[in-house]
């Protein structure tokens, strides 16, 4: 069984970040600046590793040595690009130049979404935040994108496969199939993307769609998702954390959601998946969620917009029995297709790392070993 851990890449210097925010400015600074917003609410929230450059070689070696001790077998990159690579210093000078990245695997997932300026963000600007990128790859221009892929990451050693393919995500699939140009044109592009994969030398590739159980009910649906599969044929699916996938969040009721209430709803859920969808779904553990950092903190913090969600404080023990959870979802399955992912190795922003702080320490970690046996 493997376990893949979403990466973040925003706690390092950025040359887009700086003319916009200010010199070294990263999301650290967000970190640093949080306080408790209610009665109840923890934060800070402190790295105990400190507040680490990840696109130092040698910060990023702990991360992977301690990856792999506790049985995890990759890092998925969040990665972007607003015509041009945004926030990739953490891989491409961090993983990729450390001394013991043969030890951890890694793969990419496309965050094909826009880029918005909540920075902070008060709860009035949430409303309508300002789009400081936009992500505008199309039909046309993607090709360029693909090669970059293919030969700044896939033929690397270090490159994560799936079954027998190197494994790529895409987050927002009904954006992507829009800015194509249409369901056909998706399945075009993709069909390129491979083709391109084998021509480099590579077997193909696997192709992933993150879904949720509610997307055919949104208003930026451009198609129902039984066409993912027909039209296009995705490899694979999964749900890039918990997060507005349950009946809870869906809700929003109160300022706190519980963490084993939710790891129950999406339970039930994942089971649903893995038994409608035409291809493996691969479950996901969220670490907690709490995007009250990204919120402008001397404002009243009220329910809204995002960032301005419930918080799922982080439980360790809860976190422990979800993985056992998902396992069974996935043990049936044959041996290449028996995958978890943990959301997320460090989004300290959003309230959903592992990586240690200052309140539960390596708490995290153990609880992997001890589901992994490492």
């Amino acid at each position: 069984m493997d376990i893949a851990a979403y990466y973040f890449p925003n706690y390092h210097a950025d040359k887009r970040n700086e003319a916009y925010h200010g010199k070294n400015w990263t999301e650290w600074n967000l970190m640093k600046c949080s306080i408790p917003r209610f009665a109840g609410h923890r934060q800070p929230k402190i790295p105990l590793w400190g507040y680490e450059d990840e696109a130092d070689p040698q910060v990023m070696a702990r991360k992977i040595d301690a990856a792999a001790r506790c049985g995890l077998n990759a890092f998925v990159f969040d990665w972007y690009w607003y015509d041009g690579a945004y926030l990739q210093r953490a891989l491409d000078e961090g993983f990729l130049q450390a001394p013991n990245r043969d030890k951890l695997k890694f793969a990419l997932m496309w965050a094909n979404h826009d880029w918005y300026d909540r920075h902070p963000i008060g709860f009035e600007t949430a409303k309508n935040a300002k789009m400081l990128y936009r992500w505008s790859s199309t039909k046309s221009s993607i090709g360029f994108v693909w090669d970059y892929i293919i030969e700044n990451y896939m033929t690397r050693p270090e490159y994560w496969y799936v079954d027998g393919l190197p494994y790529f995500s895409i987050y927002a699939v009904n954006r992507f199939i829009s800015q194509m140009g249409g369901v056909e044109d998706a399945a075009e592009v993709l069909a390129d993307f491979r083709a391109k994969a084998v021509k480099a030398g590579l077997p193909g590739v696997h192709i992933n769609a993150v879904w949720y159980d509610n997307l055919d009910s949104q208003p930026f649906c451009v198609c129902p998702q039984k066409l993912w599969h027909e039209k296009i044929g995705f490899s694979s699916y999964t749900s890039y954390n918990s997060v507005g996938a349950t009946k809870s969040w869906q809700e929003m009721k109160d300022f706190e959601i519980s963490f084993a209430t939710n790891a129950s709803e999406y339970k039930e859920l994942a089971y649903k998946a893995s038994g409608i969808l035409p291809a493996p779904y691969f479950p996901v553990v969220t670490a907690g969620w709490d995007s009250s950092p990204r919120t402008i903190q001397s404002e009243t913090y009220q329910l809204g917009p995002y960032p301005y969600l419930p918080v799922m404080e982080m439980d360790p023990v809860e976190f422990g029995k979800a993985l056992h959870d998902m396992a069974e979802v996935v043990k049936n399955r044959p041996e290449a297709q028996q995958i978890i992912f943990i959301n997320a190795w460090n989004e300290w922003t959003e309230g959903s790392y592992i990586e240690p702080d200052t309140v539960f320490g390596y708490d995290y970690f153990k609880a992997i070993r001890e589901f992994t046996g490492k």
